[in-house]
């Protein structure tokens, strides 16, 4: 099962119990909140430097970003 497929079913469990504690859709959040900025910064490792360029980013400066942990999130302060 790919990395998207579960990233998938984890948004459909959100979805699908409406019912459920505030507390545990809070953590499932959370947890894809935290599985996408993973994904973004592998990707942005990966990319080449004609790409980078376009974004106005150096290598350094994507490596910096994808050396980050998952849980250092810019947008939760």
């Amino acid at each position: 099962m790919s990395g998207q497929q579960t990233f998938n079913k984890f948004a459909l469990l959100v979805k699908a119990v409406p019912d459920a504690a505030p507390a545990m859709r809070r953590v499932v959040r959370q947890v894809l909140r935290w599985w996408q900025l993973a994904r973004q910064r592998r990707r942005l490792a990966a990319l080449d430097e004609c790409a980078l360029k376009d974004l106005g980013l150096s290598r350094a400066d994507a490596i910096q970003e994808s050396e980050r942990p998952f849980w250092d999130d810019p947008l939760s302060r």
